[in-house]
Parts: structure tokens; C-alpha cells; sequence
């Protein structure tokens, strides 16, 4: 269920989601066209009760892009009889070993793969397995959140990039075979613009990524933190929020390029299973 926040006490012009009718292997083909349709204006969609494979999630991914393979994570994880397209989210250890990737803590804010030169577009999840009234996953507007920004701030970093650390996950851990990161204006990962385009609308979005270890090139290190700070202070409420709780057979896709997301904790002792498929 989403449910929908209001700022200063009006509703978002445009609502991000969208909930369509639930989706089969063999409904996959005939449903494409709406589905893209419904991508257009609406920017997460959402479906419940759905039964697909991981080879349909795959095809799934290949309505709004290319699908792309699992990035490097923090573990390595077994994923034998899987796509390389999918990715495991899961905070279950089974025998000692890790099920899936990122673990069961809060996830902050966050778009994934910002830290490659060419992030995904799209980004979705399957709900296999989920608690009860845990593990919600948050989406916020970053159209939204540009457009609520003072004029001269816009302004300001209308020309600016940001440059995405790319050594460790949205959890926070190291990436598999990686070093930590000493100085951030020299270390590796993606540069992007902070303001993106969304072609099929022509509105502007901010694009933060992620704060660890963000770095605005061509400012002093002190100058890109204040910037960010002060950027990321708009990403907190009231910017337009709103929470997905998941059940058994949700599958929810958003474009990675306008919409940042975030987890809530998963309890102690509850099992949470996702599979991600994701498109550029």
C-alpha cells in the first residue's frame, strides 16, 4: 500500500505511483505496452499478487531497458540457478553464510548504481518473502525536491557535478575487494550533473546519489560539504515522501533517474527476501 504525504498541506501536483493489475509469465508480452505507457507519467508502479520467475523478472526489466548484471557487493553470495541480472536483497544468514545482499539495518536515501558512468534508468523489486509491517521502502521525489529549492541555490548548482563514491554499497559496507576511501577528491567513481532531465517529461530532478563520500569537483572539500549539507537538508520532511509496505508477490519499479529511495530497519529474527532486476 502507498500512502501519500502531504507538504505545507497540499497533495504533489503529479503522485508518483501508479498500481496496475498483477502480473504472470504469460501476461508479461500482452501487458508491455501499457506498462511503458503507464512509466511516462507515473514514475513508480506499483503491482501486488504477482507470480513470476526470475527469468520473467528479467524480461520484466527488458520493457524499460537493457538489464544489466549484479554490480560487485559487499560478499559474495550464491546465486546458482539465477540470472546474472538478479540481484538477492535479504538480511537471512542461513548456516552462517548470507543469503542475499544489504542486510536488515535502515538503508538511507539513496539511487542506485550512481557511482558507474551509466546508472540504471530503471530499478524494481519482487517481493519472495517479507516481514510483517517491516522493511517498508520509502520513495521520494526528486522533482519534486528541485523544485522546492530557493532560486538562487537552483541556480547555483544548475552547472555543478557531483562525483559518486563507488567503493562501498547503499549499506554502507566495502565493496568486495575494495579499499576504504581517505581522500574524496581523489578517489574513484562516477561523475554525474546534479540536476537531471527526465526525457519523457522535461522536468528537472536533483541528483544526489548518495552522501557518503560525495564530492562536488572544483570545490574545496569544505565548500562541496556545505553544498551537499545543505542540499541534502531538503531531502528530509516535509520533502514528498511516501512508503511502500510489502507483501508476498509485490513487484515495484521506479526510475532511478528521478526517484530516490530508502529501507526501514528489518527486525531481529524476521526474513525478508527480494529480487532486484534492473535496466538502463
Amino acid at each position: 500500500m502507498a500512502t501519500h504525504h502531504r507538504v505545507n498541506g497540499v497533495e504533489p501536483p503529479v503522485p508518483p505511483f501508479a498500481t496496475l493489475p498483477p502480473l504472470t509469465s504469460d501476461r508479461l508480452d500482452e501487458a508491455a505496452p501499457g506498462i511503458k505507457e503507464a512509466w511516462l507519467h507515473h514514475p513508480v508502479l506499483v503491482f501486488h499478487g504477482c507470480d513470476l520467475t526470475p527469468e520473467d523478472l528479467v524480461r520484466f526489466g527488458a520493457i524499460f531497458g537493457t538489464p544489466v548484471p549484479v554490480p560487485v557487493q559487499e560478499d559474495v553470495v550464491d546465486t546458482t540457478g539465477l540470472p546474472p541480472e538478479i540481484m538477492i536483497i535479504s538480511n537471512i544468514v542461513e548456516n552462517g553464510r548470507r543469503v542475499g545482499h544489504l542486510g536488515g539495518g535502515d538503508l538511507s536515501w539513496h539511487t542506485d548504481m550512481c557511482y558507474v558512468p551509466e546508472p540504471a534508468l530503471a530499478s524494481a523489486l519482487y517481493a519472495v518473502e517479507t516481514p510483517e509491517a517491516a522493511g517498508d521502502t520509502w520513495f521520494l521525489d526528486m522533482t519534486a525536491v528541485h523544485d522546492s529549492l530557493p532560486v538562487a541555490l537552483r541556480e547555483r548548482i544548475a552547472p555543478l557535478s557531483c562525483k559518486h563514491d563507488d567503493s562501498r554499497t547503499a549499506a554502507g559496507d566495502l565493496r568486495h575487494g575494495r579499499t576504504p576511501v581517505h581522500d574524496v577528491t581523489t578517489s574513484s567513481g562516477a561523475v554525474h550533473p546534479l540536476v537531471r532531465i527526465r526525457p519523457e517529461t522535461g522536468r528537472k530532478a536533483l541528483y544526489l546519489g548518495r552522501r557518503l563520500h560525495a564530492y562536488i569537483p572544483g570545490l574545496s572539500l569544505a565548500e562541496s560539504d556545505a553544498l551537499l549539507d545543505d542540499l541534502w537538508r531538503y531531502c528530509e520532511d516535509p520533502a514528498p515522501s511516501w512508503p511502500h509496505r510489502w507483501s508476498p508477490g509485490d513487484l515495484v519499479v521506479w526510475d532511478n533517474r528521478v526517484m530516490m529511495h530508502r529501507r526501514d530497519a528489518i527486525p531481529d529474527g524476521a526474513r525478508r527476501l527480494m529480487h532486484r532486476i534492473q535496466a538502463r
